[in-house]
């Protein structure tokens, strides 16, 4: 798989503090911010790459007629005089 390499700049955490915004802007143009804490890098910023959009294909209906429904849904499952908030 080919990767295209982008410019990169180095920033220390300060700097990058202070001018975030701009770091992203670059980062959005497609460069990359390497981020360094004593002029150590200890991480990077990358352009992520756009996703395709989800596709649903699930279909409505699609389970229909596969459960089988046994009894009133409606009724309790034990006897009322086994309650015993009843009493």
């Amino acid at each position: 798989m080919a990767k295209l390499f982008a410019m990169s700049t180095h920033v220390n955490v300060a700097d990058l503090k202070n001018k975030l915004t701009d770091y992203l802007a670059m980062v959005e143009k497609g460069a990359e911010v390497i981020v360094c804490r004593r002029n150590v890098p200890v991480a990077r910023f990358e352009r992520i790459q756009e996703r395709a959009q989800h596709v649903n294909r699930s279909k409505l209906g699609s389970m229909k007629g596969t459960v089988k429904v046994l009894g009133d849904l409606t009724e309790p499952l034990i006897p009322e005089g086994d309650w015993e908030m009843l009493k």
